[in-house]
């Protein structure tokens, strides 16, 4: 376990991560961020390409898991019951608690887990600290937020160097 900001590669969105390359590297748990990672802020229906790569994750054998640090009561509830998935909402990411809760819910261990998320101070900080491989794609939507484009200009030395790690 490492406090490493840097991810294992950075994907252009969920559906460019290959459920049948995943399950070659031994995947079989995937923790995915809500908000800029599955849907854009305050999308409430799973869009048609995630519904399909869920359902090409199963395919392959690997469950999907919805592990969000959003505290607006039922947003990751209400998502992932229409994707059809577990979830845990405010799970403190980047502690690593929250990630080994969900993957001790979900029976698998760090070496079979990746973590699919938008954020390097939340979702590849936590994932290196919990032992699961961070994978970090580009946020579907920067707008309505100031901070945000700050947060993610900080961010991108760190998204450069994973972008020369690839996982896949």
């Amino acid at each position: 376990m490492s406090l490493s900001p840097i991810p294992q590669g950075v994907y252009p969105s969920v559906t460019d991560i290959s459920p049948k390359a995943l399950a070659e590297k031994g995947v079989r748990l995937v923790l995915a961020d809500l908000d800029n990672t599955l849907a854009a802020y305050k999308v409430t229906q799973p869009p048609a390409e995630v519904v399909a790569w869920k359902e090409a994750l199963e395919a392959s054998g690997i469950q999907l898991f919805l592990l969000s640090n959003s505290r607006k009561p039922g947003r990751a509830q209400k998502f992932a019951e229409k994707l059809g998935i577990p979830y845990q909402a405010r799970s403190g990411k980047p502690k690593r608690t929250g990630y080994l809760r969900a993957m001790e819910r979900m029976g698998a261990g760090p070496e079979q887990t990746v973590m699919v998320g938008d954020q390097i101070f939340t979702d590849t900080l936590g994932a290196n600290n919990a032992g699961v491989t961070p994978l970090l794609v580009r946020p579907i939507r920067l707008a309505g937020n100031p901070f945000r484009y700050v947060r993610y200009a900080i961010e991108t030395p760190f998204r450069e160097i994973g972008r020369r790690k690839p996982f896949l």
